[in-house]
């Protein structure tokens, strides 16, 4: 079961975060710092946040975003995270349905998510879903993700 969170799922989707982050040897400021930001995307409507299963144990995180190329917003999957237990039974795909059908109900132009490419599960899943991995330019050449953090 798929539902969109409320403020009160703050401190399990902090924990997520968190947790995904560890996973992936990322740093985190810990869910202490990371669930009051989550309530406030949630109660401010800056983020969409989707959980899955009753006592949750994945979510997605979306964000709507105007375009210049086209009339409608695009849809960014931020995060999608499954708890490691409970990986290859599903959730993720129930997730993916979910965020199709939200884009599809609000109208987006597209979706965009970026990955690793090591990341062969993710990728499996977004590509079966019908998300292409772009390459551009006249060389073919791999789009570069870049960051600057201050």
């Amino acid at each position: 079961m798929v539902r969109r969170a409320n403020p009160e799922d703050a401190p399990v989707i902090a924990g997520m975060l968190h947790d995904f982050n560890e996973e992936f040897e990322e740093p985190t400021p810990g869910p202490g710092v990371l669930e009051p930001r989550v309530r406030r995307f949630i109660e401010e409507d800056t983020k969409m946040y989707l959980l899955v299963g009753d006592d949750p144990f994945g979510f997605a995180q979306m964000d709507f975003i105007a375009s210049i190329w086209a009339d409608e917003p695009v849809g960014h999957l931020d995060e999608l995270y499954v708890r490691p237990g409970r990986r290859g039974k599903g959730a993720g795909r129930e997730l993916m349905n979910a965020i199709l059908a939200d884009a599809r109900r609000r109208g987006v132009a597209g979706l965009e998510v970026v990955t690793g490419e090591d990341d062969t599960a993710a990728r499996g899943l977004y590509e079966s879903a019908g998300f292409v991995n772009e390459i551009e330019g006249a060389d073919n050449s791999r789009s570069l993700f870049y960051e600057l953090t201050f």
